[in-house]
Parts: C-alpha cells; structure tokens; sequence
C-alpha cells in the first residue's frame, strides 16, 4: 500500500510536469529533401563549424558524407565525430565533447537513431554546464543552453529529434543515466526518407514497433491529454499502414516518411506523457542482454496490454477503431487491437518471446523493472512483483 501511495505521488507530479512543459516543437522539415532543407537553414542562423555526432556505420555507407556535403554548399564548415556505439557512454560523450572544443564547433548537429541523438543532446549541454556530464544528469540540471543542437534521424523509432530526453550508460556497469530538461529538445529537424532506405528489414522492424510502442504507452498514460492522444493515434494509424510495406520494401519512400512521421508523432506525444512497464521491461531486458530496444519493447507490448486490460479496455477500443478492428462491445475491439498489434509483430517478423531470456533471471528482472517504473511511470494499472514475475514468463524462449 505505501508502495502503491507514493507511485501515486511521483505520477500526480509527472502530471504537473507534463502540465508545464512548453508546447515548443523544433522546426521541421519532411520530405526527400529535407536533410539539405535543414541543413540550408542552419547556415542562415549564423552556425560556423558543426560537430556532426553519428557512429562508424552511417560514416561508412556514407550518409555522413552526404550531410557534410550539404553543409558545406550552405557555407558551413564541419567536423564529424563517428564514435557512437548503441547505448552511448560516458567516455563516448566525453571524446566528442573534447572533438567540439577542439575544433571550436558553435552548433551540434545528431545524424543517426536514438544513440547518435542521446550523445549529441548531452555533448551540447555539457559543452555549456561545466564540462562534466554527469553534474547534468536527471531532471532539469541543464542551468545554460546547450550548444544549438540539431537532429537528422535515419532511423523510425526513436522520436528522439523531438523529444527533451537523452540516455547514457555507464562504461563498466551498463546502468543506465537518463537526462531530463526541456532544453535539450533540438532546434530543427529533418524527417528525409533518402536517408532510411538501406535500413536491414530487421531494424526497420524493431524501430518500427518502437515507435509503436511509444505511441501506445502514451495512450494508455494516466498523464494523456486530448493533444497527446491525437499525436499517439496518428502515429499508430500511420504504423499499421506502412510497417509492413516498409519491411518488406525498404527502398519505398511513402513508406519510409510515413514511418519517420509515425516516430515524431509518438515522440510528441511520450514525451509528455511518459512511458510504462513496457519500457521498463525492455530498459532491463537491455541491461541484461543487450536485446536492441525497439525489439526488446515489441515482444513485452502485447503482454504488457493484456495484463492493463481491465484498466484500459475503452482506450485499446478507441485504437482499434483508429485501425479498423472489428468487435460488437469495447472489450472485443480491445482486445482485437492487442491480436492486431501480434499480427504486426508476425508479419515483420519478431517473435513473441525472447531467446535470452531465462526463467532463474525472471524475478530479478522483474524487481528491476518495477523499481524503474514505479518511480514515476504514469502506468493504468498497478503491477505487483508477482504479476510481472507471472508475465515474464509467458516471454521466456524455448530452451
């Protein structure tokens, strides 16, 4: 009970939070030209050198190429650091903050998924607060403005270009820090489908059912408003429509910018709503593991709806009807969209238990993930140890 009171309390002042926070958006640019659109603007704000934050992978294929071309038509220099690995660390920000001093770069530019991003939001604040990232992790410790920061996401998931988060791991640990305040939310952003096209049929999958995620959790949010839903409900209507083809396709550009926009709407509408037990799940499954998120996220999702269903039923009803389920009462729809949303999962190919999970490391996931979401996660309804330890079950692969 005094557990259950004061998650309680911590979601009452999310709520405020989300409340408060200004309806600010970062000026965005979609379509196939978009990447050069911004990257036009950005010389017109007066920027001499950006620091191009991405990972080794991008800067091989090319893509980063592109954009410092682009750059340089538009008059601005560049220098790119490469080094971000997924789940960025500590020492990973410090190497591009040092690149960034050394080359006295004036703005930050993030070209990549949610890694690039979260490294790129904390090397700009820290820039600004001091040098030492770690003084500005949590929330609102951002006392200066960062560095102008501006985001290029070749991935569908995230939302992270639209979003006042950022995540970094320690080193040794794994732990994850997460960094909080309303200054780290970028100043533009490109939505260029160009640049999604030679994503693997396995990523687009993850980060596809990431964005879903996202979406849905902030739906189901005891913090959702009319403005959040409207968000949360384009972007699961766009993702149910395009997921598939973009799999199965990947060079199809509707596809593509339908799925970068699903990403921004579920970005919008989660960041200020917050996240659930899904998200909880899938930070400890990554921990753990080292399970990819938007993968780790899609195989809790359905199980995490199932065991919300009776808190839920009229919200899962209304994205049911968003997609088109049938169903004569609320309860059928509901129910019809987590079929729906296993039906996704099916046809782009993600399984719905996960092979490294064992059953001996169910209760300290368990315990972990609640610890994570009873902090602060606007949840519909309350998770017991038990309950979780039940649910993670039901994800455990064959032997």
């Amino acid at each position: 009970m005094i557990k259950r009171t004061l998650h309680g309390l911590a979601v009452g002042a999310t709520g405020l939070f989300s409340r408060i926070l200004p309806d600010r958006v970062p000026v965005t640019f979609v379509g196939e030209d978009a990447a050069r659109e911004l990257c036009e603007a950005l010389a017109r704000t007066g920027a001499r050198k950006v620091l191009v934050v991405t990972d080794a992978v991008l800067a091989e294929i090319g893509i980063v190429g592109r954009i410092s071309q682009a750059l340089e038509a538009a008059g601005v220099a560049s220098v790119t650091y490469d080094g971000v690995e997924p789940d960025p660390t500590f020492a990973q920000v410090e190497a591009g903050l040092e690149l960034l001093r050394r080359e006295d770069c004036d703005a930050v530019l993030a070209l990549g998924g949610g890694s690039p991003m979260d490294a790129a939001k904390v090397i700009a604040a820290t820039a600004t607060n001091g040098g030492d990232a770690r003084k500005i992790e949590g929330l609102f410790k951002v006392r200066e403005a960062p560095v102008p920061i501006y985001a290029i996401p070749t991935t569908a998931g995230t939302g992270s270009e639209v979003t006042l988060a950022a995540v970094v791991s320690e080193t040794e640990s794994h732990v994850k820090r997460f960094f909080v305040d309303p200054k780290l939310l970028p100043d533009m952003a490109a939505l260029d489908p160009t640049l999604m096209t030679g994503l693997p049929p396995r990523v687009t999958a993850a980060t596809g059912m990431d964005a879903l995620t996202h979406a849905v959790e902030s739906f189901i949010a005891t913090t959702a408003k009319p403005q959040t839903e409207a968000w949360a409900t384009a972007a699961v209507k766009l993702i149910f429509a395009n997921l598939p083809t973009a799999h199965a396709n990947g060079n199809d550009l509707q596809a593509r910018k339908a799925m970068a926009l699903a990403s921004y709407y579920a970005g919008l509408a989660f960041t200020r709503t917050n996240v659930g037990y899904v998200h909880a799940i899938a930070h400890t499954f990554g921990a753990l593991y080292g399970t990819p998120h938007g993968w780790a996220n899609s195989i809790a999702l359905p199980h995490v709806l199932e065991f919300s269903l009776p808190s839920v039923v009229d919200r899962l009803a209304r994205l049911g009807d968003a997609i088109g389920v049938a169903g004569s009462s609320a309860e059928e729809r509901a129910r019809a969209f987590i079929a729906a949303v296993r039906d996704l999962k099916a046809k782009v190919e993600i399984p719905e238990t996960l092979e490294a999970l064992r059953a001996e490391d169910v209760p300290r996931i368990a315990q972990q993930a609640l610890a994570e979401a009873h902090m602060n996660y606007p949840v519909p309804r309350y998770m017991e140890q038990g309950d979780c330890e039940a649910l993670l079950r039901g994800m455990v692969g064959a032997a």
